[in-house]
């Protein structure tokens, strides 16, 4: 697979860029080298390596979730800027 000037052109367009000449051609000679170099992977055996999503192993760092208590109602509607009838207050944003 190689990319050809139009490929670019019309990349070009749809990204709403404006190149010159001599940038086309060096964003098409620089776009078939990086396919060439990716190329180069399928000439590796990989039937014996499992598929993975991540190269590190990862595990859940999160803790479990526990019931807890909730907090008063007073503590939580000390940070709020105004509350009324046990609810936050805010501006409309509707007229």
């Amino acid at each position: 697979m190689s990319i050809q000037t139009k490929d670019v052109e019309h990349v070009a367009k749809l990204a709403r860029l404006h190149l010159t000449e001599a940038e086309r051609d060096m964003f098409t000679e620089q776009l078939n080298a990086i396919l060439k170099y990716a190329d180069k992977l399928n000439e590796l055996d990989t039937d014996a390596i499992a598929p993975t999503t991540h190269v590190l192993h990862l595990s859940n760092v999160m803790r479990e979730d526990e019931v807890q208590d909730s907090l008063p109602q007073e503590k939580v509607f000390r940070n709020a800027p105004d509350e009324e009838d046990g609810q936050f207050k805010v501006p409309a944003v509707l007229e």
